[in-house]
């Protein structure tokens, strides 16, 4: 897991806190997205002695937190109905950590699930009827507090349940509701891959560099360098996208001359709207 030293602090996780949560939280997996959630909630105040995390092969870390009453791989009789549970596993385990799972769920909790393509069809018929159910699709740069989630609950969860399952979210980074579960796989195609597009940027940019004359390691970190600087920039400017691109492009300059050929014949959109329509019909396909 990242140090809490190193993550950073959106203004809406500013606004938020844990240090009153008075249940037990049930964590089903500590990987690098589990984990990441962990320590944004260990950030916003959350007592670590009412955690319980589900994680066969725990992070040194992790294992350490016990020391702070954490409850690690704890009896299921322990956990039983808590006021959340996360499920953080990668889908292809979803079988066989359900059947688990069913048993500790009560009538009063909430099942918070950041498994991809599992919906919450396949969540309702693996838990017990009438379970609070938000299915939230979070992405990578969660693990640094920068990550954008996008959550959808299900008519059975209450206000104070989604504020809940919202608080747990925020840890990582921004929220975003929506009602209709279907959006869920365009959303995925824009945010939760979105970032591989973004690397795909700098690998580019740095292999144009090095075909111009730059060495091939200067090329590679002026990309790395000017994608994050840029990515920074449109986080903490108030301005839109075009508005900044338009602010360092002078006429008739390099930046110009470049963009013409980026954006020829509607060049970088049709390229991006043909990529993130692949990756929405594979999200509904494995979604089934």
């Amino acid at each position: 897991m990242e140090s809490l030293k190193t993550m950073s602090t959106s203004p809406a996780q500013s606004e938020v806190s844990l240090r009153d949560f008075s249940g037990t939280l049930v964590l089903v997996g500590a990987g690098k997205m589990g984990g990441a959630m962990l320590e944004g909630w260990l950030g916003l105040g959350l007592d670590p002695a009412r955690v319980a995390v589900i994680e066969p092969q725990p992070s040194g870390e992790i294992a350490g937190l016990a020391a702070r009453g954490l409850k690690l791989n704890p009896a299921m009789n322990v956990v039983r109905e808590p006021a959340a549970v996360v499920v953080a596993v990668k889908p292809q385990n979803a079988a066989e950590i359900m059947p688990w799972l069913a048993p500790i769920v009560g009538g009063s909790t909430v099942v918070l699930s950041i498994m991809a393509g599992k919906t919450i069809e396949f969540l309702a018929e693996a838990l017990p009827p009438g379970t609070a159910i938000v299915r939230s699709m979070p992405n990578t740069p969660a693990a640094i507090g920068r990550g954008i989630t996008v959550a959808v609950p299900n008519q059975r969860v209450t206000a104070a349940q989604r504020d809940l399952a919202h608080k747990l979210l925020v840890a990582t980074g921004a929220v975003e509701w929506v009602e209709d579960e279907a959006l869920l796989d365009p959303v995925t195609a824009v945010s939760g891959s979105g970032p591989a597009y973004v690397f795909l940027l700098a690998e580019s940019l740095a292999k144009a560099g090095a075909a111009a004359g730059l060495p091939a390691d200067l090329a590679a970190r002026l990309a790395r360098v000017t994608v994050a600087g840029s990515g920074e920039l449109l986080h903490r400017s108030p301005l839109d996208p075009a508005t900044l691109r338009q602010n360092v492009t002078s006429p008739g300059g390099t930046t110009a001359a470049a963009l013409d050929v980026l954006m020829a014949d509607d060049g970088l959109d049709r390229v991006m709207r043909s990529a993130v329509e692949a990756a929405t019909r594979r999200s509904r396909d494995l979604a089934g």
